[in-house]
């Protein structure tokens, strides 16, 4: 009998602020912003939950983001270094399945197929693989479902551990994004 597909999804939600943490050694004085140019204009491209927690959020005009929240720390985005990383934490993946891949700017596929078990189960897999990263000093989020689109979008909206065939249910409650 065939094992039923089952995928993790991670979801790094913070992933340029925390290179940019842990390059510097700790969190900056002032809530930390990455900037990056969208047409014209300057927006928030990444920023540390400190800044979110004062009202800023990703997509908003820097501008707008510098009016409302005064010192801030605002570095420019280096999106070749964040996919650098990412790849990186990918290649530090492989000791959970050979089978990771980049679900890019900001999350990793890992087909755990089979492997679970090794781990004590998927609820066991799971945390360790979520703790063992957030240790590294990442904000990360996790879900695994059986197909690659809905572990991502739990992972993103509601992490959980869907039981094989119920995936339609499971997303049914989560926004079209």
């Amino acid at each position: 009998m065939r094992a039923s597909r089952r995928i993790l999804a991670l979801w790094l939600p913070r992933l340029p602020t925390d290179r940019l943490t842990r390059k510097n050694g700790g969190p900056s004085k002032a809530p930390l912003i990455v900037s990056a140019k969208s047409g014209n204009a300057l927006h928030v491209h990444a920023l540390e939950a400190r800044a979110a927690r004062l009202g800023l959020y990703k997509g908003q005009p820097l501008a707008n983001a510098r009016a409302m929240v005064q010192p801030l720390a605002i570095v420019p985005a280096d999106e070749k270094a964040d996919a650098a990383l990412l790849d990186a934490i990918a290649d530090w993946c492989d000791r959970f399945t050979p089978l990771v891949t980049l679900d890019a700017p900001d999350g990793l596929l890992l087909d755990i197929t089979g492997a679970a078990h090794l781990f004590g189960g998927e609820t066991a897999m799971l945390a360790h693989v979520l703790a063992r990263i957030a240790k590294q000093g990442f904000a990360v989020r996790g879900a695994i479902a059986g197909t690659s689109l809905t572990a991502r979008a739990l992972a993103r909206f509601a992490p959980a551990i869907v039981p094989p065939g119920e995936e339609a249910r499971a997303i049914a409650p989560l926004p079209i994004t």
